[in-house]
């Protein structure tokens, strides 16, 4: 009967990042918990306006963004597979893919902003647009400083500050754009898809 494999125990095991990322990323999911909170409160009380609401926004926007954040982590962590295999080049085409991938969204997003303006859908619509821009305009904060994150890991594959020995300021990028993604993929079903 062939062994079973053994592992090494997981306080032996090396986490990917930074300590201080993950601290990061636990207060941005506490930080997205309260805005979700507000969304289902106003949502329990003004249940006519979430449910008309969706009707008034651009879906094919939110599905444009949905392919663009969920393509550019794909490509980080493509990166990553490169960085830590020891392929350095790869890798940096990787990075600029995933970036210039990411900064499609920051422009979807203010096209889209125009587009509801146009529309009449500004602080005076109701309640469901001003929670949708409560928790859009927060997303893209933190989108946006994962954006620079992206550039910053980008300028250091090229100066060749990062290896297979080192890479956990990648590896802390991608998981903190991985985090960024899930929060938008509940944006997207909460606002956009599943009302």
């Amino acid at each position: 009967m062939p062994e079973a494999p053994t592992y090494a125990p997981l306080r032996d095991m090396q986490r990917p990042g930074y300590k201080a990322m993950w601290i990061g990323i636990c207060l941005e999911c506490l930080e997205f918990t309260v805005f979700f909170a507000v969304y289902f409160t106003a949502r329990w009380h003004y249940p006519q306006a979430f449910q008309e609401g969706p009707t008034r926004l651009s879906t094919l926007s939110g599905l444009c963004i949905t392919l663009v954040m969920v393509s550019s982590g794909f490509m980080l962590t493509r990166m990553v597979h490169h960085l830590e295999a020891g392929r350095r080049q790869r890798a940096t085409v990787w990075m600029a893919a995933a970036l210039a991938t990411g900064l499609v969204y920051p422009v979807l997003k203010i096209f889209e902003w125009q587009w509801n303006l146009a529309q009449g859908l500004d602080a005076s619509a109701g309640i469901f647009v001003v929670v949708y821009y409560y928790l859009t305009i927060n997303h893209f904060i933190h989108a946006c400083w994962g954006l620079m994150g992206m550039a910053w890991i980008l300028v250091g594959l090229c100066a060749g500050s990062y290896s297979a020995d080192d890479c956990r300021g990648p590896q802390a990028l991608a998981i903190y754009w991985h985090a960024t993604d899930l929060v938008w993929l509940m944006i997207f079903a909460l606002f956009y898809a599943f009302v």
